[in-house]
């Protein structure tokens, strides 16, 4: 696997079943992809474990990289857990 770094997230999976029945599907899993490119630096993606993409970006170092992409996948778990709390503040 030379070029690429996987980290993983789980979110939710206690409220998954929850979920499901409401209709709403919500993946259980992401993660940060870097990719190293010829003349550019490192691509970072934050994927689902289905390949959809979230977020994405060019840095010209690794460490750089590595942290807009952990600082992005931070930033999606953050905002699905503050519209899961205003959604369930809502329905009381």
């Amino acid at each position: 696997m030379s070029g690429i770094s996987q980290r993983g997230a789980t979110v939710g999976l206690d409220d998954q079943q929850s979920r499901n029945e409401r209709g709403s599907s919500l993946s259980a899993m992401f993660e940060v992809i870097l990719t190293r490119r010829k003349r550019f630096g490192w691509r970072w993606q934050v994927c689902d474990c289905g390949g959809k993409i979230f977020a994405d970006g060019f840095e010209r170092s690794r460490p750089a990289a590595k942290y807009q992409g952990e600082r992005a996948l931070f930033f999606l778990l953050s905002q699905a857990h503050l519209n899961n709390r205003s959604a369930a503040s809502s329905r009381d």
